[in-house]
């Protein structure tokens, strides 16, 4: 059973701190392209950031400088962060963890499974 479960989202003002989990379990997330994601009302989703198998990291440039993926590697299981710092009102968003179809990371990977999100407010 593929899961993917986010925590972490809430409100805080601007300049804030944030940190975003994910517990991925059901797959062998460890040979896995890993990713975050978001979607602001109105706009489409975007990619925020990305972590690969041999955990080299790729930003989009909005947030270079002020987030931080990373990974744990368990057998069967995998937690993926995501450390926002800085955080600015347009951060705002749900935010949602994906995994790749392939240990592949770059602009065309496709990202196959999916968390449910967590909401992240900046005033």
């Amino acid at each position: 059973h593929v899961q993917l479960v986010e925590s972490g989202g809430g409100s805080v003002q601007a300049g804030g701190s944030l940190r975003l989990s994910c517990a991925a379990s059901g797959v062998t997330y460890s040979t896995r392209c890993m990713g975050w994601f978001r979607q602001a009302p109105g706009k489409e989703r975007e990619g925020v950031a990305t972590i690969n198998v041999d955990g080299s990291t790729s930003y989009a440039d909005s947030v270079k400088g002020r987030f931080t993926i990373s990974k744990d590697n368990a057998k069967n299981t995998l937690s993926l962060s995501l450390q926002m710092d800085s955080l600015k009102p347009e951060d705002t968003a749900m935010y949602y963890c994906a995994a790749g179809g392939s240990w592949y990371c770059g602009p065309s990977a496709e990202f196959v499974h999916w968390g449910q999100g967590t909401q992240v407010t900046v005033s």
